[in-house]
């Protein structure tokens, strides 16, 4: 097993907390906020030249956060027998990712977002696919060094107005991608699990 997926497995045996877009921003948490259950794949792609991570970028026409950079993931549906199976059945429909080539690791922090989901990053080992985005929902699929992301040092704090209050949010930029929010919050809390 690489070096990595050592790395992470024993990462996911350290507590973490769970973590929220309010995590910056405590003065803003909605009292009472209805969460719904969502799931998104943290997929690693190992490699001998080191370990990648599976990201997307959300398709620019999209209502809910054109052109952002996320994980392969959505919201549960009743037919999901599990959050792993939302993760595996999203992962496949936004980036034709099949279940067989994935080994699941375990499961990172719950993640409360803005927009009322209870979001589980679901940690996944995956094996050389070729992506198929579904156009509807994704405008391109790439991966990102997991060195660069488990590098503290990675991270900034940025701020910008949101419904007319100020926000402050996480970043972790790499090369032409804008990586924040959720996604970089997600991202920040594997490097502190995975630290030495």
């Amino acid at each position: 097993m690489p070096n990595d997926l050592t790395r992470l497995i024993a990462a996911l045996a350290r507590s973490g907390g769970a973590s929220s877009d309010f995590d910056l921003n405590p003065g803003l948490i909605p009292k009472d906020m209805p969460l719904r259950a969502a799931a998104v794949l943290v997929g690693i792609v190992p490699d001998p030249s080191g370990s990648r991570v599976i990201l997307t970028k959300r398709a620019s026409h999209l209502k809910h956060h054109p052109g952002q950079i996320a994980f392969p993931g959505g919201k549960q549906e009743a037919s999901d027998a599990s959050l792993e199976d939302t993760a595996l059945r999203e992962a496949h429909e936004e980036v034709g990712l099949p279940a067989a080539r994935v080994r699941l690791l375990g499961r990172l922090a719950p993640h409360q977002t803005v927009t009322g989901f209870q979001m589980t990053p679901i940690l996944a080992e995956v094996a050389p696919f070729t992506p198929a985005p579904d156009a509807g929902e994704v405008e391109e699929v790439f991966t990102v060094p997991l060195s660069h992301l488990l590098n503290p040092a990675s991270y900034a704090i940025e701020r910008r107005q949101w419904r007319g209050v100020w926000r402050s949010y996480y970043v972790v930029p790499w090369g032409p991608y804008y990586i924040w929010g959720a996604t970089a919050r997600i991202l920040r809390g594997l490097a502190e699990r995975a630290a030495p």
